[in-house]
């Protein structure tokens, strides 16, 4: 299929669906996914539901909430603290399946209460292609539905489609939470996840376009950016060494393969 008949295929999934919650983070996937439910359905079967907790930006609820009343999507905003499960806090490989299920569950709940019956999140194609995500696993065992994989949306034809209709997200760049930001068996506190906030705060602050401030470990911190930003990161290396060194930090690095999406997955046996 191209891509005009992927989102002619798109259309049709969520117009047998009827009514639909949407696991709205305000990213890219899921702010494209709202507004074609919207216009398949009409805004008053649509309901966003957006997750706010400590591993996650504050920043991003805020877009969220104003792409959302800019479509005229009513939305939800639910509190979760993923640090209360043991599961997710010990940080192992299945951590984002302890995490999704988790969350999907409290989306089940509030769709079941608006009389809703599907829940769609904004899983594409190529998601399913690439890296480990066992969070795909928990979205499955639920019953979730992921439309956008569905009709085999890719991210690129997403953009496209999204830059067509004037969606601010269309050129955003990729944002995971900062569970990720930690290696699998390093456990996670509120304190780590504060260190790693305040240093990505500043690295936002100096203009880079994506960034990871990666916890290597107690003492380490590792930095990935792009390759083409590489200079702006050593032409701020005093400052970004005296701000991690503030934070207990003795050693920073910068990643000189750059960024990659999943990296800390790379430990991983590739026989998983």
């Amino acid at each position: 299929m191209n891509s005009v008949e992927k989102l002619e295929n798109l259309k049709s999934i969520i117009q047998k669906m009827g009514k639909i919650v949407v696991a709205f983070s305000g990213g890219t996937d899921s702010t494209f996914l709202l507004k074609v439910a919207k216009d398949v359905l009409g805004k008053d079967k649509v309901l966003a539901v957006t997750v706010i907790s400590p591993i996650r930006f504050e920043d991003e609820i805020k877009k969220s909430a104003q792409i959302a009343k800019d479509l005229g999507i009513r939305q939800i905003i639910v509190g979760s603290n993923e640090l209360e499960d043991e599961n997710f806090a010990k940080n192992d490989a299945l951590r984002c399946y302890y995490c999704k299920y988790s969350i999907f569950k409290d989306l089940i709940k509030i769709a079941k209460e608006n009389d809703v019956k599907f829940v769609a999140d904004g899983t594409n194609y190529d998601d399913v292609l690439n890296d480990y995500r066992p969070g795909l696993k928990a979205l499955t065992e639920l019953g979730i539905s992921s439309p956008l994989k569905d009709a085999e949306l890719t991210k690129s034809e997403i953009r496209n489609f999204s830059k067509e209709m004037g969606l601010p997200t269309w050129d955003k760049q990729p944002e995971t939470c900062l569970a990720t930001r930690f290696p699998y068996g390093t456990r996670i506190t509120t304190d780590k996840l504060e260190k790693i906030r305040k240093i990505e705060f500043y690295l936002s602050s100096i203009g880079l376009k994506v960034h990871r401030a990666r916890y290597h470990d107690e003492k380490t911190l590792r930095i990935e950016v792009i390759p083409a930003e590489f200079q702006i990161i050593l032409e701020k290396k005093f400052e970004i060494v005296r701000l991690a060194k503030s934070l207990g930090f003795n050693y920073v690095a910068l990643d000189l393969e750059g960024y990659r999406s999943g990296s800390l997955n790379e430990v991983l046996e590739s026989g998983r």
